[in-house]
């Protein structure tokens, strides 16, 4: 759960696959026919046991690797959150690089570890700089995550968003708005805020990953969704003050690019971001009180956030 653009999500409908095979089988009286049910419902039970170790797995170690490997995170991102976003990279061990001019970009990509573009703030030059490295960036075989801010809310972000989308980023991680807008879907929003809850999403991000051939998906909100188009799993933690402090959903997005720098797969890199963040943001707001303490205190919480306090404190469940 991550950014001012939080709402409260409504909760799935767990259990729903668990029925299915009873309503399709009820009523045959037949062996076969019952064991069917017994061999679904095991399968079924098999798969949700599984995802959530899987899951964790991702996390294993991520947070010793980034620090070990101290990536290298060229982001060209929006003026109000730079500083930011510049700061939790630090805090959490990567190296940021805010070079955004058209005429650089090109070649400093090629010395980074990986690529945060996000068009809050967006100018036409810096469009165009977005593009020119985003190419280079995927020539170099440099992951990238993009943050299409606001991408519901006019013509030229949608075409700005989409010409980005079709360079192919690693990750898209973006709200319940954004990411309908981006499926072609109503995407429900106020400015950079969404209107719709995560939930909402869930099947447009599962459309784009299949789109978007290896692009993972990640749908931010009360709680944050993650798919590959295949596999869809629900992250639960955070706070709502992180909707009271400017730039933690752009936060989400530079973490997750710090990750995939430091050469996690682009699943485990948005898992491992968004978990971080979430975790950081709950430990904070024990120690705040308010929003100004609380933008302090998560700094220090991604300084101070080990691998094993992570795991324990993660809540990934399918999704």
């Amino acid at each position: 759960m991550v950014g001012s653009r939080f709402l409260f999500a409504i909760p799935g409908r767990v259990g729903a696959a668990v029925a299915q095979p009873f309503q399709a089988h009820a009523g045959t009286g037949s062996t076969s026919g019952t064991i069917r049910i017994i061999s679904a419902l095991r399968m079924v039970m098999e798969k949700r046991r599984m995802v959530p170790d899987e899951a964790m797995a991702m996390l294993d170690g991520a947070l010793a690797r980034l620090r070990q490997e101290a990536p290298l995170v060229h982001n060209i991102t929006n003026q109000v959150v730079s500083n930011v976003t510049a700061n939790a990279l630090l805090a959490i061990g990567a190296s940021p690089a805010m070079v955004q001019a058209e005429e650089e970009v090109g070649e400093f990509v090629r010395h980074a570890r990986a690529l945060v573009i996000n068009i809050g703030t967006l100018l036409a030059p810096q469009r165009a700089a977005m593009l020119i490295a985003a190419r280079g960036a995927k020539a170099a075989g440099i992951p990238w995550v993009l943050d299409p801010v606001a991408a519901g809310a006019t013509a030229y972000r949608r075409s700005a968003a989409r010409d980005l989308l079709s360079l192919g980023p690693s990750v898209l991680r973006g709200n319940a708005g954004e990411i309908l807008a981006l499926a072609g879907e109503a995407g429900l929003s106020r400015g950079v805020d969404s209107l719709a809850a995560s939930t909402a999403a869930r099947e447009a991000a599962g459309a784009l990953a299949r789109q978007g051939k290896g692009m993972v998906v990640a749908v931010t909100g009360a709680t944050d969704y993650v798919t590959d188009g295949t596999t869809m799993l629900a992250l639960s933690n955070g706070h709502p003050l992180l909707t009271r402090v400017t730039g933690t959903g752009c936060t989400a997005t530079a973490l997750i690019g710090a990750f995939l720098g430091a050469g996690l797969p682009p699943m485990a890199a948005a898992v491992a971001g968004l978990t971080a963040l979430g975790v950081a943001a709950e430990d904070a707001a024990l120690r705040a009180t308010g929003p100004g303490s609380f933008q302090v205190a998560l700094l220090d919480r991604l300084h101070g956030l080990e691998d094993a306090a992570m795991r324990e404190a993660a809540r990934i469940t399918p999704g």
